[in-house]
């Protein structure tokens, strides 16, 4: 018998929308990696009612919430392969196992591509972050960094300067621009032009940052931008079609978060270019009830 639908991505968009399946009285598989995009970061903020807690608490009362129900099954693992078209899909699972469903929705998250440069990797989530919406508050006025690595940095610099005192790294890379070192200068935001050779602090805190030429500088938090990568490839499988957003691909919806493909929805992070919580559980609610009306209608 197949599923009315499948998720694929167990995080906060696939439980929101499994949720909302689930009290429409339909049966749902979640198939998740149990390795959420923000299991980096020891709190969330910004959450309606949850401001500050950390992100597998939160995910792990969801899913106890979620999984009280009886029509919903839990398959831990990852989903390798999808075909389908319509009212019919088929999943392949790692272990080989094939599942049917009437729906797919794609909630299978994203992958941050970080710069290789030592003890940045180990502070990502805490003092190395890309959010100042989720985090900045907690290092207000403090001595801030943003490291260059797209044309999107530029914008980002100038948004940091809202928090604290910003430097601008260039890591190397060309100055920018005589328009954008004028709305710079005009935030206040300093020009660093060495390359960042390491980063320093106890932890996974930041103290102090390392430069190509020997000097150190004191530093609270770097914001960067990293380029992304879709977890899956299912979504390319099935035929959906991707855009270029400003960090990475994204899988193309129209507002109920249904995907080119009938039958195939997606939420989170793998269809926007702005990423937090409460966004991923507002799309995988938008998916849930979509998914719901498709199968009544």
């Amino acid at each position: 018998m197949p599923h009315d639908a499948i998720i694929i991505g167990g995080s906060f968009a696939g439980l929101s929308a499994a949720m909302y399946l689930a009290r429409g009285r339909r049966s749902v598989c979640i198939i998740d990696t149990g390795l959420p995009r923000n299991r980096f970061a020891a709190h969330s903020h910004g959450f309606f009612g949850q401001d500050g807690a950390a992100p597998g608490a939160m995910l792990a009362t969801a899913r106890s919430q979620v999984a009280a129900y009886p029509t919903v099954t839990f398959i831990g693992g990852a989903a390798v392969s999808a075909a389908g078209e319509s009212d019919g899909f088929a999943v392949t699972l790692e272990t080989g196992n094939v599942l049917e469903s009437r729906r797919l929705v794609l909630a299978f998250g994203i992958s941050d591509e970080l710069p290789a440069i030592p003890g940045l990797a180990e502070r990502w989530g805490n003092s190395v972050i890309h959010c100042p919406y989720c985090h900045g508050y907690e290092f207000s006025g403090q001595q801030l960094g943003v490291l260059n690595v797209s044309p999107m940095s530029i914008q980002q610099a100038q948004l940091i300067s809202e928090w604290g005192p910003t430097t601008f790294y260039l890591n190397g890379g060309p100055e920018p621009d005589a328009e954008a070192l004028s709305k710079l200068r005009e935030r206040g935001i300093s020009i660093e032009p060495a390359a960042v050779t390491a980063l320093h602090g106890d932890g996974t805190q930041l103290s102090s940052i390392e430069l190509a030429d020997g000097r150190t500088a004191v530093i609270a938090a770097l914001y960067i931008g990293p380029r992304t990568r879709l977890n899956s490839e299912i979504a390319q499988q099935l035929g959906c079609e991707l855009h270029d957003g400003p960090f990475g691909a994204i899988v193309r919806t129209d507002d109920m978060k249904m995907t080119t493909v009938p039958g195939v929805y997606a939420a989170g992070d793998i269809t926007r270019a702005a990423h937090n919580v409460t966004w991923a559980t507002s799309d995988g609610v938008t998916a849930g009830v979509a998914v719901h009306k498709s199968l009544v209608f």
